[in-house]
């Protein structure tokens, strides 16, 4: 098995399971409180394929879709201010009542 049904596994359980997504979301927000950066990036990557898109999440930021791609890969470093809008936008869809 290769990590493209790995992939769509993760995408599709997130997809289907509303509460799944909104653990795997808090779980990225302890992960880099924690300092786990690597885990976070991909935490949100799976948040994203899953939710919105790449595409889509990029328009949401103003930001190019590649720009977002290579933040979120494993050798990006992305600034707090990306990761901060990234959990936001994220948030308003997976914490829909919690988030304005």
């Amino acid at each position: 098995m290769g990590s493209r049904p790995v992939r769509e596994l993760i995408t599709n359980s997130l997809r289907e399971d509303p509460e799944l997504a909104e653990e795997v979301y808090n779980e990225a927000v302890l992960c880099l409180v924690r300092g786990e950066s690597e885990v976070t990036k991909i935490l949100l990557r799976d948040l994203i394929h899953a939710t919105v898109g790449f595409e889509a999440m990029a328009v949401a930021l103003e930001k190019s879709p590649k720009s977002l791609y290579r933040m979120l890969s494993n050798n990006g470093n992305p600034r707090l201010d990306n990761l901060s809008a990234i959990l936001y936008q994220l948030a308003c869809l997976v914490k829909p009542g919690v988030v304005r």
